[in-house]
């Protein structure tokens, strides 16, 4: 389990306060955008689904795999493979999340939030 922290800054703040602070870690079940592959693009950024494990590119436009992702399974985080990099981004509270500390081993309890 990993727990995130909003951005101070919010990133694209909607004013609600985010309720998926504690997310799993799900392994990737590819290491590309599968809806990308087939049309033999490749995508600079991916996204990994911390519900499932789906990875989709991380375009900002509408119908990116990795929001059409979210709009047909409502799985509401989604956090960067960028090797450089460690973010999430919730879908359903619209807001980018920074990891709050180290992951929790799978063993360990969940604290209360």
């Amino acid at each position: 389990m990993t727990r995130w922290t909003p951005r101070p800054d919010g990133g694209l703040p909607s004013g609600k306060p985010c309720s998926h602070l504690w997310t799993a870690d799900p392994p990737p079940l590819s290491q590309t955008c599968a809806s990308c592959a087939t049309r033999a693009r490749a995508p600079a950024d991916l996204l990994l689904c911390l519900t499932c494990g789906h990875v989709g590119c991380s375009d900002s436009l509408p119908g990116a795999h990795a929001t059409a992702h979210f709009d047909s399974s409502a799985h509401p985080v989604a956090r960067t493979l960028a090797r450089d990099e460690e973010w999430a981004w919730c879908y359903e509270d619209e807001t980018y999340l920074d990891p709050l500390d180290e992951p929790v081993p799978r063993s360990a309890p969940r604290p209360p939030e």
